[in-house]
Order: C-alpha cells, then sequence, then structure tokens
C-alpha cells in the first residue's frame, strides 16, 4: 500500500507537457492527467523541439517528427509517450525513431493514461539504470586498457617486469591517493610527451 502511494505521490509531483492539436481526444487526455494531479503544460502548434523543463511528454507523432533527432529518447531528458492517430507504416517508422517509452493510439480513452504513464516512467527508470551499467563497464575497460598499456610502457622503458610495474603504479596511487588507472594515465601522458620533445627513450637492445 506504501508503494502504491508513493507511486501517486511521484505523479502528482511531475509536470507533464502534452503536445496535441485541440479537440475531444486532447481533452480526454488532459482530464485524465488532471485526476491523477500532473502539474500540465498544453503546447500547440507543434514546436521543433522538445519543451524543457518536463518529466513527461505526450506528442503527437506527425510529419514534423521527420528527420528530427530532437524527438528521441536518447536526446531528451523527460520520459516520452507518443500519442499516435493512425496505425500506418509511415506513422510506425515515426514511431520507432522517436523511442518512445510508451504508446496511446485513438481514440483516447481515461483508462489507459495511467497504467500507460506508470509503465513509460518505469521504462525511462530502467533505462537510464542499464545506461548506467554500460557506462561504467565502459569505464572500467578503458581503465584496464590504460594500466595494460601503461605496464607495457614502464617494461619497455624502465626493465621493469609487468607485475613489478603495476605494483609500482599501485604504490604510487596509494601514495597519491588516486586510482591505478589515474597513474597509468599519467605514464602514458608522460610517455607521449616525452616522444613528441625526441626525448622518449628507445626500447632496451636498441
Amino acid at each position: 500500500m506504501s508503494s502504491l502511494r508513493r507511486l501517486y505521490d511521484d505523479l502528482r509531483s511531475i509536470c507533464v507537457a502534452v503536445v496535441y492539436p485541440p479537440g475531444e481526444d486532447r481533452d480526454v487526455l488532459l482530464d485524465q492527467l488532471k485526476r491523477i494531479g500532473c502539474r500540465l503544460k498544453v503546447i500547440w502548434p507543434f514546436p521543433a523541439e522538445p519543451p524543457k523543463g518536463t518529466d513527461v511528454i505526450f506528442f503527437q507523432v506527425s510529419q514534423e517528427l521527420q528527420g528530427s533527432a530532437s524527438w528521441s529518447a536518447s536526446a531528451v531528458e523527460a520520459t516520452l509517450v507518443a500519442l499516435s492517430d493512425y496505425e500506418s507504416p509511415t506513422t510506425l517508422k515515426l514511431l520507432l525513431d522517436t523511442s518512445a517509452h510508451g504508446v496511446i493510439t485513438r481514440p483516447f480513452r481515461s483508462s489507459g493514461v495511467l497504467s500507460t504513464l506508470v509503465l513509460a516512467r518505469s521504462s525511462r527508470g530502467y533505462q537510464e539504470r542499464l545506461q548506467s551499467k554500460v557506462s561504467k563497464l565502459e569505464e572500467t575497460i578503458k581503465s584496464r586498457r590504460q594500466i595494460e598499456k601503461a605496464i607495457r610502457l614502464l617494461s619497455e622503458t624502465q626493465g621493469l617486469q609487468e607485475a613489478q610495474a603495476y605494483e609500482h603504479m599501485r604504490a604510487r596511487a596509494t601514495a597519491l591517493r588516486v586510482t591505478v588507472a589515474e597513474v597509468a594515465l599519467m605514464v602514458v601522458d608522460a610517455h607521449e610527451a616525452m616522444e613528441k620533445l625526441g626525448l622518449g627513450k628507445p626500447p632496451r637492445g636498441g
């Protein structure tokens, strides 16, 4: 019961923009969003850019979206809910291009607005968590490659074994209160700077 209360409290705190032409369908949508307790912004005609300062955007799937990269879930911080008039191949293509988190098709009914809003917000949250994990994984891989490169450079220029090179960087990281990856970056940057100055030490036996 407490989770349900938190859900409604969350929905009452969000700002929802509705980008759709005047008419009965829009009235149905606005009435239901008002019942939920959302703060509303009604926008028409169709803007060139998605409205700023909103948590959720309900928007008409129309030709104005064609070729516009700004109306995409990857480019907008808000949750996107598409409002589709037809299910033609062109409309479906535009819908796919937006990567919307939810969709409502005409005729709009009040009974489907809340569930679509909740699921769209949940989908947006899941995507954000997934992207965060991907970003951390990419950063880990990047750091590991940087460390491996620094170990190789220390082995070639300082005559250290790979284990010794790593332990040296780890000790310096502890002393400097930084990560091993940051020390590795210092090693790589220093080596590249010396090479640009023509002062790079040749490999052993060179």
